[in-house]
């Protein structure tokens, strides 16, 4: 009951059903159109408030905060970006992918240890295996998101680990709309094998320069996919 009260109010605030500035309804009148309790609908205003998408204040009532203000690697606000908003998320995935990997793999080809190393050929061979067989395409993705989180944990960097973890949602969103294109899966693997194998050589260059190709051969499935809808320029 928490989790789909927060998910209601959630969704109306990324789809501006409120805009920034504007008071929520009475609660009385909110917690009736909803179906819940006053109770129920005071503990997911406290969720939202510490997502930073609501603001408290006694006497002038619950307002929404505009979006800069936002936890947008907070996973709900992921899953709500993703239903409302999905060509944003995806331009805002591949950009904070350029920013961050090809420095995480120059790390990682300088720190990752044995147990780093066979995460990502763990990883690896878990897409090896999806991309010979049709139809496991969710299965590609799972492995694919494994293969990126474990070359951020390889950085050595806690916080870049914590930030795989967190971007989860934003990458499986990504990463299934890439690997609709066909072919799109089988392509990508030299390009993470070549990341592997620079990480293994001590080669933060190469590291750096596979990750980013990966990125950018990403890039341009995603502006091919058939996931895609016609309309939209990411």
């Amino acid at each position: 009951m928490h989790q789909r009260v927060v998910d209601e109010l959630g969704r109306r605030i990324v789809g501006s059903a409120w805009e920034p500035g504007d008071a929520l309804p009475v609660e009385d009148v909110l917690a009736a159109e909803i179906g819940v309790s006053r109770g129920a609908l005071r503990e997911a205003v406290k969720a939202l408030e510490s997502k930073g998408m609501l603001h408290v204040r006694p006497r002038t009532g619950t307002r929404v905060l505009p979006a800069e203000h936002w936890n947008h690697l907070d996973r709900d606000v992921l899953r709500w970006k993703q239903a409302g908003d999905a060509t944003a998320l995806l331009r805002d995935t591949g950009e904070l992918r350029r920013i961050v990997e090809p420095e995480a793999a120059r790390l990682a080809a300088r720190r990752a240890g044995p147990d780093d190393v066979r995460a990502l050929h763990d990883a690896l061979a878990a897409m090896e295996a999806a991309a010979a067989e049709p139809g496991r395409g969710g299965g590609y993705v799972e492995a694919d998101i494994a293969f990126h989180r474990a070359l951020l944990d390889a950085s050595g960097n806690r916080l870049l680990g914590s930030l795989g973890r967190a971007v989860d949602i934003a990458l499986e969103h990504s990463f299934l709309v890439s690997t609709q294109t066909p072919g799109a899966a089988a392509a990508s693997l030299p390009g993470h094998r070549a990341v592997v194998a620079a990480v293994e050589a001590r080669d933060a260059a190469a590291a750096a320069s596979a990750v980013l190709a990966i990125i950018e051969a990403a890039e341009e499935e995603i502006a091919q996919s058939p996931a895609l809808p016609a309309s939209d320029d990411v």
